[in-house]
């Protein structure tokens, strides 16, 4: 099963909520099986609360998103490679 993140709002009133979370479903993205999965699985987790919201979008979670909370970006100390300039006049003609 592949992960998902979908991202909800509420409709505009005197709280306004807005979020993510996360489900798994064997469907592809984008499709209405897989906006239901989405759905159900918002039910579950925000209750009687959530049915007025509406899933704005929903993304695959790659592996390297789900790892990224983890380590800190690498930083390059090396020197900038030289590159040399291309002539733009050919030597020798008139």
């Amino acid at each position: 099963m592949k992960t998902y993140r979908a991202h909800y709002k509420s409709p505009h009133g005197a709280n306004p909520v807005n979020g993510t979370f996360e489900f798994e479903s064997e469907h592809n993205a984008g499709s209405k099986k897989n906006a239901t999965d989405a759905r159900i699985r918002m039910l579950e987790e925000f209750g009687n609360e959530a049915v007025s919201w509406v899933i704005d979008s929903i993304e695959l979670v790659s592996k390297s998103d789900e790892a990224s909370d983890i380590f800190q970006p690498q930083l390059d100390f090396r020197e900038p490679k030289k590159t040399r300039r291309r002539r733009t006049v050919e030597r020798g003609k008139i």
